[in-house]
């Protein structure tokens, strides 16, 4: 049991820390006719915040596979953790073909389609971050 409150603990700072450290980051722009290091600049920009929201995300997973470990250990009800991890998979099967669909649209052009491929990964993963929030 202290194992688990502490663990929760842990990962409540850890969702302070990097929801905050994401905030401070800063706003990847690119010009409409962008020079191909202007292009490089911006994707690069965009991986780092790509990489901030995996970041957050897992967090977020994290903690609610703990909860639902102590819901589980607690109540005896072993549906719901296996239930929540399929649906980890499914949304990033979800993701990947999302926004991989985009990409294909904008080939041959390999900037435009990398660009518009993390814009819609981006956005995915904000939107999941924001149900992951949701109170359980």
């Amino acid at each position: 049991m202290i194992k688990n409150s502490r663990l929760t603990t842990i990962s409540a700072l850890i969702l302070a820390l990097s929801t905050t450290t994401f905030a401070a980051e800063e706003q990847c722009t690119v010009v409409e006719q962008a020079t191909p290091d202007e292009a490089k600049k911006y994707i690069q920009c965009l991986d780092k915040q790509i990489e901030s929201l995996t970041r957050i995300q897992q967090t977020w997973i994290n903690k609610i596979t703990l909860d639902l470990n102590k819901i589980q250990e607690d109540s005896g009800n072993t549906q719901l953790l296996p239930i929540f991890k399929r649906s980890i998979i499914s949304h990033d099967k979800y993701v990947e073909d999302s926004c991989k669909w985009r990409y294909l649209h904008k080939v041959p052009n390999a900037t435009q389609a990398a660009i518009v491929y993390k814009r819609c990964e981006l956005r995915m993963l904000e939107q999941h971050i924001t149900v992951l929030k949701q109170p359980i």
